[in-house]
């Protein structure tokens, strides 16, 4: 398997993973302090999104420096991986809070 499809699949799943695995916490504490986990784990899994883009990605502004850099060059090669990257690691993201809503809308 090539290098980028192993990091876009990475990518893909630990920001799935952040999303799930945080929504699903964020409902057995609000099970804790006695509040509605399903309405909890859909407010964590919408606002979760984004910090789990940018973890998938590495948590830092570097990839955008990538891209910005690549581009100024003309050299377009790096600078589309990275931003297959993030497309990667937000359909990820999306995914996870989809499955977050569709789990609480069967429960409810």
């Amino acid at each position: 398997m090539s290098v980028f499809l192993s990091k876009a699949i990475l990518d893909f799943f630990i920001a799935f993973g952040i999303v799930l695995g945080g929504a699903m916490v964020g409902g057995v504490g609000a099970v804790l302090s006695l509040q509605p986990p399903t309405v909890t784990m859909l407010e964590v899994a919408d606002r979760i999104k984004i910090w789990a883009l940018a973890a998938a990605i590495g948590g830092t502004i570097d990839p955008m420096r990538v891209i910005e850099s690549n581009v100024a060059v003309g050299n377009l090669s790096p600078a589309i991986k990275q931003v297959l990257y993030l497309g990667f690691a937000f359909l990820g993201a999306h995914m996870g809070s989809e499955l977050v809503k569709w789990v609480c809308s069967s429960r409810s």
